[in-house]
């Protein structure tokens, strides 16, 4: 059971949202949240605290009555509550709460501690507040999807229970949890941050590591079809580079292949003697979607590492206004809530997310032309030329949803449009950025899935799956579990869809 102490990481990120493990929350944690609740409550007696006793946003100027101060946070919390669209998948509600309960645990945020003991039965009860996809800006925070999760919290608004769509006042009923304690500002304090945008990252986070797996999977596999000579992998080559994430890709094909019996060394071939020779018929080099592999997927897995570190620097920070020190006994006022970070990280994810569905699109569309490989029939067609059709269907799929990747890959980021009265004049959209990415990110595993079932099409014609390496003979095995080698043509978007939930459900094992 991962114990929340204030610092997250990804591996507890995983255990949480992916393999449900139930969390804990340390004394020490628990204790930092109680003495900044009780610092703020003392402190700001007398004092004009944002938030506390002053209107939010451009209504700041207001003072706020002692008598009003609690009604304040509700109606915030009530009058937010105004997203739009379609609801966001538990999955990523999950990851938002985590995030949450994280940044508020540091003891920047002068919340009531029933915030975090309430959040966390909701994790481990499985819990999801109703949080839809539309509603924030990302600058003063994820307001609006936040404010969904505060309304779960006070008692109010609906949430996903045992696959169900309930009233959170029957759920907390059925569960025996009592609403948070309303006592200072944990309307302003849960609402004012960046954890759904940064929640939602993660999972992104986490699933663009699992397609770039596939994809080097993928791609060690077309240079067994294809016989392709392997220096464009070799450690000397690449090497000369000083690119992390290309040298890292080029080891993992060369790992994935180190069984293999179809790849060829150069030097057999033709590093001899050719002086008879005056056109050659193979190809002296592979096409780019080739030979270029390490040099494409290696800025896609150092931009992945980048953004990693980013997400978890946001994560294990204070990221709402007004930010309370106990140990200097004050309060800041300023813009932690602002999105950037995160926005700007998103695009640069979903831009190389992008360009992984395009070498996949490419490899596929070498795959399924015959012109272009010379080895395998049109589409990859295992049954008669003209009566069956092979993979020549599902091109169109993966061609569109990669020109649907194209066009969401443009950035977010510079999409700032002010609004709360021009308070917020210049805001991050980095919640839409994050939606965004996921989109790309749930396209590109179609893509993948496309291709890998093309892959064990064309393993099946040549009758390579007694020569092709023990990891791609894995990979064979899992799709054909699924897909039969199909000769006469089948309806083929069940298998697709079957296909691409396996790669999004199953880690391919690091090569």
């Amino acid at each position: 059971m991962p114990e929340i102490k204030g610092r997250l990481g990804l591996r507890e990120f995983y255990e949480i949202i992916f393999e449900n493990k139930e969390i804990s929350l340390s004394e020490e944690l628990l204790n930092t949240v109680n003495d900044s609740f009780t610092f703020l409550k003392e402190f700001s007696r007398n004092k004009v605290i944002y938030g506390v006793n002053t209107g939010f946003g451009p209504m700041a100027q207001y003072k706020i009555k002692d008598s009003e101060t609690l009604e304040l946070q509700y109606n915030l919390i009530r009058s937010h509550a105004s997203g739009t669209g379609q609801p966001l998948a538990p999955k990523y509600v999950k990851a938002a709460m985590l995030a949450r309960l994280n940044t508020l645990g540091l003891g920047n945020s002068g919340v009531h501690v029933s915030v975090i003991t309430v959040m966390s039965k909701l994790i481990n009860k499985d819990i999801t507040p109703l949080i839809y996809e539309h509603g924030g800006v990302g600058a003063s925070g994820d307001l609006v999807q936040l404010a969904h999760l505060a309304l779960v919290l006070i008692g109010e608004g609906e949430v996903f229970y045992k696959g169900e769509r309930r009233p959170t006042k029957e759920v907390f009923k059925i569960e025996g949890i009592a609403p948070i304690t309303i006592a200072l500002r944990e309307g302003l304090g849960l609402m004012n941050g960046t954890s759904v945008m940064t929640g939602i990252g993660i999972v992104n986070a986490i699933y663009t590591r699992r397609i770039l797996e596939w994809q080097i999977a993928c791609s060690a596999a077309i240079n067994e079809i294809m016989q392709a000579y392997d220096d464009h992998l070799s450690e000397e080559l690449n090497a000369s580079k000083k690119h992390h994430g290309q040298r890292e890709i080029a080891r993992a094909m060369r790992s994935h292949l180190l069984d293999s019996s179809l790849t060829r060394k150069r030097e057999h071939h033709l590093y001899k003697e050719n002086d008879e020779i005056t056109i050659f018929e193979e190809k002296v080099q592979e096409y780019y979607s080739i030979r270029c592999v390490p040099q494409i997927l290696g800025p896609v897995l150092d931009t992945l590492n980048g953004v990693e570190q980013i997400l978890l620097e946001e994560v294990n920070s204070a990221n709402d206004n007004p930010i309370v020190n106990v140990a200097k006994k004050h309060v800041y006022h300023g813009g932690n809530f602002h999105g950037d970070y995160v926005s700007l990280e998103m695009d640069k994810l979903k831009i190389v997310v992008t360009k992984m569905s395009m070498l996949a699109e490419r490899q596929l569309n070498y795959l399924l032309n015959s012109k272009l490989n010379n080895i395998l029939p049109p589409f990859v067609n295992l049954g008669t030329l003209g009566l069956n059709f092979g993979m020549q269907g599902v091109q169109f799929t993966a061609t569109s949803t990669t020109a649907e990747n194209q066009m969401l890959a443009n950035p977010m980021y510079v999409h700032s449009i002010p609004n709360n009265n021009d308070n917020q004049d210049i805001v991050s959209m980095g919640t839409n950025a994050a939606l965004i990415t996921k989109k790309v990110i749930e396209n590109a595993f179609e893509v993948v899935a496309i291709e890998m079932i093309t892959i064990v099409q064309a393993i099946e014609y040549l009758d390579f799956k007694d020569k092709v390496s023990s990891k791609t003979k894995k990979m064979y095995d899992a799709v054909r579990n699924i897909v039969p080698p199909f000769k006469k043509d089948e309806v083929m978007y069940p298998y697709v869809n079957e296909v691409k939930n396996y790669i999004i459900n199953h880690q391919n094992k690091k090569s």
